[in-house]
């Protein structure tokens, strides 16, 4: 298995961009997993093992994991599709596809996959609509959290463009029991004892200056907007948070009790993917969009990634070896991330294909791979 693996889910499948010890000589190997829509993928550094969760209307739910670096891959269904309800009315379809009438254990409760999270030995997967599982014995069978569901705000959870998506699940190695979540747009949810309980993480820091706005994901009552895009945890100290959602970049520095406004300095509010330097607190990056609603491409349709080195109180932008002209592309909520190397690598994907790399913590970037599927998801595997 390669050294540095970067796993891509994409809407035909799961890839591999593999590089070498220096981060080159990038190849690419896929697509895995039947062709299925793969919605996030991740990997174990300490075993090599990889999962990969997905799926929809017409598969159902489910999660495809591989022991052997990619060569070969077991898939755990959870939830019917359209084609179970083809099979069973045609036993020749049924034949074709190797269908059987075993029961799946969610039957039709969620039809995706949306987000893995792997916290001291367990897996946790996050479903569409918003549902938290978690696995014992890494993958081979799960059981549903209800302690998220059974909160008091469950009620009043809204959809988002893409559904009412569990997307986001942040462990705290310091604190295995603790996770965090992030719902769209239900916002943000912590827990302390491993899912049996939650308390919802929304707070403005200062809602007297957050100013009025007529957006309706902006901040308002007191609260940051509830439908986070993507969230992650700083290392070393565990209750540093930030936040890229619809409408700001948001920073907590209590666990996500309250939050402040960093988003000054930045070109737009919007934008979905937010990663954090891996030994640095206060070095982020993101991928800021033009808005949501006026094509959710780059600002005058040139690429660049912003970082911040003091925590998001100054931003710049990062541009060399981005397409600075003509580029429409889109980075989706989980299609950045960054291996733990000095310095530090970030990569991202695009919905138009393509992988994009820095192995000097922004200041070049260089294209590693193009034309791939749309790409949804971006996780890094280092085995160093």
């Amino acid at each position: 298995m390669a050294e540095l693996s970067i796993l891509v889910g994409t809407t035909k499948g799961a890839f591999l961009v593999s590089g070498d010890a220096d981060r080159s000589d990038w190849r690419v190997s896929g697509p895995y997993c039947d062709g299925w829509p793969i919605n996030h993928i991740i990997g174990d550094p300490a075993s090599g093992t990889i999962w990969a969760g997905g799926g929809g209307d017409w598969h159902g739910a489910g999660i495809w994991r591989s022991d052997d670096g990619g060569k070969s891959w077991a898939l755990t269904r959870l939830s019917k599709g359209m084609m179970d309800d083809w099979a069973a009315d045609d036993a020749d379809f049924a034949q074709m596809i190797g269908w059987t009438d075993e029961p799946l254990p969610f039957t039709d409760e969620f039809q995706q996959i949306w987000s893995l999270g792997l916290v001291d030995g367990r897996l946790y997967a996050g479903t569409k609509p918003a549902r938290l599982l978690v696995s014992q014995d890494r993958g081979d069978s799960f059981e549903r959290l209800d302690g998220l569901t059974d909160h008091p705000s469950f009620d009043s959870w809204n959809p988002g463009a893409a559904g009412l998506v569990l997307h986001t699940i942040v462990g705290d190695p310091t604190d295995p029991a603790r996770l965090w979540i992030g719902i769209s747009a239900a916002g943000v949810f912590q827990t302390d004892d491993s899912g049996q309980t939650w308390t919802r993480r929304n707070r403005l820091s200062n809602a007297e200056s957050c100013g009025h706005h007529h957006h309706p994901a902006a901040p308002r009552d007191g609260e940051v907007g509830h439908c986070v895009h993507n969230l992650v945890r700083a290392p070393g100290d565990g209750q540093l948070l930030y936040q890229q959602n619809h409408h700001g970049v948001w920073r907590s520095p209590d666990g996500g009790r309250s939050w402040e406004d960093i988003t000054e300095g930045l070109p737009s509010t919007f934008g979905f993917p937010i990663h954090v330097h891996p030994r640095d607190p206060q070095t982020l990056w993101t991928l800021p969009l033009n808005g949501d609603s006026i094509g959710r491409f780059p600002p005058d349709a040139a690429a660049a990634v912003w970082r911040s080195s003091d925590g998001g109180q100054s931003w710049q932008a990062q541009r060399d070896g981005l397409p600075q002209a003509a580029c429409y592309f889109t980075v989706l909520r989980q299609a950045m991330a960054g291996d733990r190397r000095d310095p530090a690598g970030v990569y991202f994907g695009t919905n138009s294909g393509s992988v994009f790399a820095t192995r000097d913590e922004g200041n070049h970037w260089s294209e590693i791979a193009r034309h791939l599927p749309t790409i949804l998801s971006v996780e890094v595997l280092d085995r160093a």
